[in-house]
């Protein structure tokens, strides 16, 4: 089998997933994971995708079809696996918003060699304080000789103002 990662975006509308979806089944292929989201009128996702290897070409011809509908990119998915070394962690980050909180976070995740699994972002208003808050929560594997205290810490050293949550999965 072959895996396909398929990168999509494109105003949103109606019919957006079906499209992929039918394509995929007429290929014999398996929509195994996708993450879909819809963000200020623009749909964009990350889909995995098996197929035989024998059909995995033609499946991808049949996705350029969708040039026009959906930026679409294709790549073929690695075979990284996890090691029993690693650890699957949960960072849940709230604190004020502010120019470049991602780069900086982002920063102290790779400087502890976490790998980034999944990220999700928000900012809204503050209800009582005003302002912006800012929200993330990431999934992440890390090796099992990294030191979480020291990693909540060196979060928590960016700004006054974080509260920071690290738990094992």
């Amino acid at each position: 089998m072959t895996t396909l990662i398929l990168t999509v975006a494109g105003a949103d509308r109606p019919g957006l997933v079906s499209a992929i979806a039918d394509l995929v089944d007429a290929h014999g292929g398996n929509w195994e994971n996708s993450r879909l989201a819809e963000l200020a009128g623009t749909f964009a996702g990350v889909i995995q995708i098996t197929v035989a290897d024998d059909r995995a070409g033609e499946l991808q011809a049949a996705l350029r079809s969708l040039d026009g509908m959906l930026a679409l990119t294709v790549t073929t998915g690695s075979d990284h696996a996890e090691t029993d070394a690693d650890r699957l962690v949960s960072v849940t980050v709230l604190g004020d918003d502010r120019p470049g909180i991602v780069r900086e976070i982002s920063g102290v995740l790779s400087s502890h060699a976490l790998s980034i699994r999944s990220m999700t972002t928000e900012t809204r208003d503050a209800a009582m304080a005003g302002g912006r808050l800012f929200e993330s929560a990431v999934t992440a594997t890390v090796p099992a000789s990294a030191d979480l205290d020291v990693l909540r810490a060196d979060i928590e050293e960016l700004t006054h103002d974080l509260q920071v949550d690290i738990s094992v999965l």
